[in-house]
């Protein structure tokens, strides 16, 4: 079993992956930004895992967070086997790109696209030394063409950069048998970040194809088959976790 460095998964959809990975039998450390008290909620839930699980503060727009986060996991752990880019900050309001004040572009752009570049450079030399990493990263629908995103301009440039640099990052270290994805998950909201399957097949929603909204666990799931030592073949692929839901065009 590995090791899983899946940044802020205390809450949202980042909630059921590390419990999946936890299930699976791997060892996670994860992150909270500032609800301290959904954290430790969240390590009382996952207590018969008390030995497999470290939950640490980080803000992953600062890189020293950043640094401090990794060198955690590696003293804790050993390595890093599994890295999933869930944190990232978004703005709900909707409003124009010449609404965005300057430090609102750069949180978007430095929590969304730069975390993800120091991550990758603090963790895939663990990956490349052992001759194995899964590398996940969080998208939007349409990312994979560069769509726009009428009132989330920042967000949409930070994760469409980000689609570029996860099909570039599967290219640059396959040869060193690391798999890089991107998975973009639909309109899952509220409560339904954190539940399961079971409990989505109760409601019915008309708004998404397949006719139950999209859980948390939606996204662990496929998340978990990517991560899977059989599942070298699929890198640099980017997979919308949708029920079939035209998320962008559903709001213009």
């Amino acid at each position: 079993m590995g090791h899983a460095l899946i940044t802020a998964g205390t809450s949202g959809l980042g909630r059921m992956v590390t419990e999946a990975f936890l299930r699976a039998g791997h060892s996670v450390t994860t992150t909270y930004r500032n609800n301290y008290d959904k954290a430790n909620e969240v390590k009382n839930e996952l207590a018969a895992y008390r030995d497999s699980l470290s939950i640490v503060q980080a803000d992953v727009t600062k890189k020293h967070d950043i640094g401090n986060l990794v060198n955690e996991a590696v003293k804790n752990y050993g390595g890093i086997d599994y890295l999933i880019n869930n944190a990232g900050p978004f703005i709900f309001e909707r409003k124009k790109l010449l609404d965005y004040t300057e430090d609102e572009w750069h949180d978007m752009i430095g929590g969304n696209l730069d975390a993800v570049f120091y991550l990758l450079k603090l963790t895939i030399p663990f990956m490349r030394e052992q001759h194995f990493g899964r590398i996940i990263n969080y998208g939007f629908q349409g990312a994979n063409s560069a769509s726009g995103w009428l009132y989330r301009s920042a967000f949409a440039a930070a994760k469409s950069g980000l689609v570029s640099l996860t099909k570039t990052i599967a290219f640059e270290e396959a040869e060193y048998q690391i798999t890089s994805n991107m998975v973009c998950p639909g309109n899952i909201v509220g409560e339904m970040k954190e539940s399961r399957i079971a409990e989505s097949r109760k409601q019915h929603d008309d708004s998404t194809p397949i006719g139950r909204p999209g859980t948390g666990e939606d996204i662990a799931r496929t998340i978990l088959f990517l991560c899977d030592k059989d599942s070298d073949m699929i890198t640099g692929s980017i997979f919308e976790i949708t029920g079939g839901l035209d998320v962008i065009n559903r709001y213009r």
